[in-house]
């Protein structure tokens, strides 16, 4: 069996999030539920949002998604897809609505700009925008009242900051995100799910436990051994499973390899908590 290259891997793991997400793309279009576009307006915003609906006859909670820093991808859509699959209604904002060029949104951004246009959001915006989004949430017909909010990288921070914005939020789920400065606000449990990789968000952990403790709230951390930042993503990524089938032996090839492992490995186990935890609201 001939091996893949470091060179080859090395190809298919920096592939640009827009060819990396055809996978997601085509998952998405598989999907037995209903998904929808809906807009979302408040003051002087039109927020589109990705609604997607479960398969059942109970009314449901809902659960908001707050996408990574690249803005609304496929892959954040399909989060929502496999929420829904799993009982609960998802929406997933797209907040850069009308941000883009011309009025678009983040599908209009062109390159990586999408990326620098999230981190310049304005985060009375960001936060204008969630609360008109679970607002909008605890009035969907079909849904039984209850809402919590997830983010991922850009949007964990977000999630985790939102907590401290709105009170009748039933759980925050931040998945690698840092915490707020002040979180004397929060009502809700907050549950943290990490990767054993990223330094750069661990770093924050320990302060943010001393300050939720101090505060006398709910913060639930778990750090997954091995994997990288943004694994929920990379761990269901095709070029994931082609790091873990290459069987080169070099320290390149063998490092990307444990961290796919690893990766595969956290997305499964954090999956698995998670719903766990959204069985409890």
């Amino acid at each position: 069996m001939k091996r893949i290259s470091a060179i080859t891997l090395l190809l298919l793991l920096g592939c640009s999030l827009a060819f990396a997400q055809d996978w997601a793309k085509q998952n998405l279009a598989k999907s037995p539920r209903h998904g929808e576009w809906v807009q979302i307006k408040h003051d002087n915003r039109t927020v589109q949002s990705f609604v997607v609906y479960p398969e059942t006859r109970q009314k449901a909670p809902v659960v908001i998604v707050i996408h990574e820093i690249f803005g609304m991808t496929d892959w954040v859509q399909t989060v929502a897809d496999q929420l829904a699959a799993n009982g609960y209604i998802a929406i997933a904002p797209d907040l850069l609505s009308g941000m883009a060029p011309n009025g678009g949104r983040s599908s209009d951004f062109q390159g990586g700009s999408a990326r620098e246009a999230v981190s310049k959001l304005d985060p009375d915006q960001v936060t204008a925008d969630l609360n008109a989004v679970a607002d909008y949430a605890k009035k969907i017909p079909a849904a039984n009242g209850k809402i919590a909010v997830v983010g991922f990288c850009w949007g964990g921070g977000q999630s985790f900051r939102f907590a401290t914005n709105r009170k009748d939020l039933s759980a925050a789920f931040v998945f690698y995100g840092p915490g707020p400065q002040d979180v004397s606000a929060i009502t809700a449990p907050v549950y943290g799910f990490y990767a054993g990789e990223d330094a750069r968000i661990d770093a924050t952990i320990p302060d943010t436990e001393a300050a939720m403790k101090k505060a006398g709230k709910k913060y639930d951390p778990v750090t997954y051994p091995g994997a990288g930042h943004g694994f929920m993503r990379a761990g269901e990524d095709p070029a994931n499973d082609a790091a873990i089938s290459n069987t080169a032996d070099d320290p390149d090839s063998k490092k990307k390899h444990d961290m796919a492992v690893a990766n595969k490995k956290a997305r499964s186990d954090a999956w698995a908590r998670w719903l766990g935890l959204l069985k409890t609201l």
